[in-house]
């Protein structure tokens, strides 16, 4: 639910999100790169001790 959430209020993620469908991919896949894309982001977050 974190990544759906954030396709609507982050700006670098949704547009990453809307460009997927646009390639071919689904949907859901479209979001479970997001889920991705999202933990990575905080895993650099929490290595760089920021909030």
């Amino acid at each position: 639910m974190a990544a759906l959430v954030v396709t609507w209020f982050n700006p670098v993620i949704k547009a990453f999100y809307m460009h997927l469908p646009a390639a071919g991919k689904t949907k859901k896949v479209a979001l479970v790169d997001c889920m991705r894309k999202l933990l990575t982001i905080l895993n650099a977050m929490l290595r760089k001790n920021e909030e």
